[in-house]
């Protein structure tokens, strides 16, 4: 590094490139890349005894940078520390004073929540000192994580399976996901008889419109009933209301509800929405993207409503400034916006552009207008019965914000409470109308529905639970562990009846329709759900919703000097080391043991379970000899298998014909279903059941494997299980499920059985 009188530290390669350039010569801008110090990996590093006292360490990837800024630090005349405006940017700060061994009259303390050349230079002309409320509460954040997850984890390891992990954030997500599981396990559909009517007006030629019975009928001999009570009835406007309505936009983004729009209109996961605002953050594209405030500052509402103007006209313009919800929340933040809110676009990937453009609509249309609209509500009675069918209607008369931007929802049941709305033809009161058709159709209640990245994030932030920097990580490290798996299911078929009456007859139909379907949907694994039911039997703490978030609370205390960050981090200890010695002492090893039944064939118990490589179900007693095992399929749970599911598994592996005078065998393994036929193990498709594949289909798999096999393999040599094949860098050797170099100048097709050997055992042997 040269000297230079100023020097500038910043937390990324990137933020320090962009803030170089704003601040020119005499400034030498370098990057400390996130914390130059933390607590040991090997040991607990914390003093227990005095007061909680972290151990700090630099971590052996850091000792070069470390000696580089220390010598930086010296020979600089003035030391500006430029981490991020929050604590864990704060603490950054004062972990390099700390380290450095800076002299605090050199140090100047500056932060900007956004990267412009005004925004780094206001910075500059007034800096601070650093914020030791805030450092401490990064660090009591950091110690009690500590503890939860070096004390807990250990009790998982023996009690449950080695290499678990509990968090204090991370065990309460978990325990949402498994308890939304389980409420839709335990969930029984109920249904019910929806009518709907078909009318038109004669006297008015309209065109026809639909209308709900106000009432639905539980079962089909009343919906029945109903229908044959409407034969000869007539029918008309009996009330007609009318209602100005309106719709305001949402408020400019938050890290958890831009991470929650993310995943509704682009499909990003919460991990890659961060990292993508991150990028946008450090090229001074975007304000600072982790806060959890809503307002705006005078120069963006000033640069916003001039957009608006011009681009729309000065109706659509609304200036607003919202009120943050979130406790604790940083006022002197802003939320997520453009840096320059007259940039519509910018250069970058797809998806820098795409995340761009979802902030930039968001920002400009929370400063727009209201959505005018007008609600019609059409009552219709009938002279042969009591009931009365609704019809509604809304107009949109001033479409405001709308023009820019609508917001996304996680899950829309039937929408507008399934009442029928469409655009209305003029009537008025009196108006006879004819029915065209009545019909009534089976609906069925909707179970709860499983947790999305996105919609965890929201209950998270709704609970209090974490903060906008710990949303991503915590689901990643749920995810990471296998606690949990983010995937798709098909949709389910059901039958349903409608009825429609025709004349003076009512006409059944049995119909079928697809339910169901869910995508990129959070399910828990037998582990993660073992895990939870631990940690609530002996942690009840740990992932208690209101005692998470008390401990948040807690935090925004010691933040803002209100509370002793180790007095706060002793009331915790002291019932948290007792439970764990209890959980120790008295705790039973957590294996999801199951008793299913007796197979009706032999009569042996089966029983499902946790083993070694995931959960599996056993035929026969621990004793018996010729006990067999099988693992469980995707989606099967320890806690809602059959005895018919389970029985199942077992008539796998199962030969499905001959191909070529040699037997096909279908089964299931650690990687998935496969066909085996000549020695090889062919994995199937997704698309493909190891239950129900024909022997024809079997064989489309095995030349298609052999196919792609003939297009890479050079030689074969069968008797030593040895193969040189056409890779992705080049020629190797495979052998016994291992690949090997073959040397460079090597011609691969003039390779010798002793050739390849001698390649082997000498790698072997390096």
């Amino acid at each position: 590094m040269r000297m230079e009188k100023n020097l500038v530290i910043v937390e990324s390669p990137a933020k320090a490139k962009t803030i170089a350039k704003a601040l020119g010569d005499g400034y030498l801008v370098t990057s400390s890349f996130g914390h130059i110090r933390d607590l040991s990996k090997k040991k607990l590093g914390i003093d227990l005894e005095n007061g909680f006292t972290p151990d700090y360490v630099i971590p052996p990837d850091k000792k070069d940078l470390v000696k580089k800024l220390t010598k930086a630090a010296a020979e600089a005349s003035v030391v500006w520390l430029a981490s991020d405006e929050d604590r864990e940017g704060e603490a950054i700060a004062w972990h390099l004073k700390e380290t450095l061994n800076i002299p605090q009259e050199k140090i100047r303390r500056i932060a900007f929540h956004e990267i412009t050349k005004n925004a780094i230079l206001e910075a500059v002309e007034n800096p601070r000192d650093i914020d030791m409320n805030l450092v401490m509460a990064q660090q009591a954040r950091r110690v009690l994580d500590r503890l939860v997850g070096y004390e807990v984890s250990p009790v998982l390891w023996r009690k449950v399976k080695p290499r678990l992990s509990a968090g204090r954030v991370q065990s309460v997500a978990l325990r949402l996901v498994v308890e939304r599981e389980r409420e839709i396990l335990q969930f029984k559909p109920a249904s019910a008889f929806r009518v709907e009517g078909l009318f038109t007006c004669p006297s008015r030629n309209t065109e026809p419109f639909k209308a709900e019975l106000d009432t639905r009928f539980p079962t089909e001999e009343q919906a029945r009933e109903f229908l044959l009570s409407c034969i000869g009835a007539d029918y008309s406007v009996t009330e007609i209301e009318k209602k100005r309505g309106h719709k305001s936009p949402a408020p400019p983004f938050t890290t958890s509800t831009l991470q929650q729009e993310a995943s509704r209109k682009l499909g990003f996961s919460v991990r890659q929405t961060m990292s993508v605002a991150q990028r946008l953050y450090e090229s001074g594209r975007i304000t600072y993207m982790r806060t959890d405030s809503t307002q705006l500052s005078k120069m963006a509402l000033a640069s916003a409503k001039k957009i608006i103007t011009e681009s729309f006209g000065a109706q659509y313009s609304k200036t607003r400034q919202y009120a943050t919800r979130s406790k604790g929340a940083q006022e002197a933040h802003e939320a997520i916006r453009p840096t320059f809110m007259e940039e519509t676009e910018i250069d970058g990937t797809p998806t820098d552009k795409k995340l761009y453009e979802l902030i930039w609509k968001r920002a400009i249309a929370s400063q727009m207008a209201d959505a005018q609209t007008d609600k019609t509500q059409v009552t219709i009675g009938s002279t042969k019965t009591a009931n009365t069918f609704v019809a509604t209607g809304e107009v949109v008369v001033f479409d405001g914000f709308l023009k820019m931007y609508r917001e996304g929802s996680d899950d829309d049941p039937e929408k507008n409470n399934g009442k029928a709305s469409s655009s209305l033809p003029i009537l008025e009161k009196g108006d006879a109308l004819e029915a065209r058709q009545i019909r009534a159709v089976q609906r069925f209640t909707q179970s709860p529905f499983r947790y999305t990245e996105a919609s965890l994030v929201k209950k998270l932030e709704e609970l209090g639970i974490g903060r906008p920097s710990t949303y991503a990580p915590t689901i990643s490290t749920i995810l990471e562990r296998q606690y949990v798996m983010k995937g798709d299911r098909p949709a389910k078929t059901r039958s349903y009846v409608e009825l429609c009456l025709e004349g003076e007859k009512v006409r059944r139909e049995e119909c079928r329709e697809n339910f169901g379907e869910e995508r990129k949907k959070l399910f828990p694994e037998d582990i993660g759900i073992l895990v939870n039911d631990f940690l609530i039997e002996h942690f009840p703490n740990i992932v208690d919703y209101n005692f998470t978030a008390q401990v948040e609370e807690d935090f925004d205390r010691i933040a803002s000097g209100k509370l002793v960050w180790n007095k706060m981090l002793d009331n915790f200890y002291k019932p948290f080391r007792k439970t764990l010695d209890q959980a120790l002492e008295t705790s039973h090893p957590g294996k999801g043991e199951r008793l299913l039944g007796n197979d009706p064939v032999t009569g042996k118990p089966v029983t499902v379970r946790l083993g070694r490589y995931g959960a599996m179900a056993q035929l026969g007693a621990g004793d018996d000899p010729e006990k067999r095992y099988a693992g469980l399929q995707k989606g099967q749970l320890l806690e809602s298998i059959t005895l018919e599911e389970a029985l199942r598994l077992f008539t796998l592996p199962r030969e499905v014909g001959l191909y070529q005078n040699l037997p096909v065998v279908a089964s299931t393994g650690r990687f998935g279903p496969y066909v085996k036929w000549q020695g090889k193990f062919i994995s199937l498709p997704k698309t493909d059941d190891p239950y129900t594949i024909t022997l024809q289909r079997s064989i489309q798999v095995i030349e298609q494997s052999l196919s792609q096999e003939s297009k890479i393999l050079i030689l074969e040599f069968p008797e030593q299980d040895i193969r040189v094949l056409k890779g992705r860098y080049g020629p190797y050797i495979s052998h016994n499920k291992k690949n090997y170099k073959i040397p460079k100048g090597t011609d691969p097709e003039s390779l010798t059985l002793e050739d390849c050997t001698k390649i082997i055992q000498n790698k072997n042997n390096e």
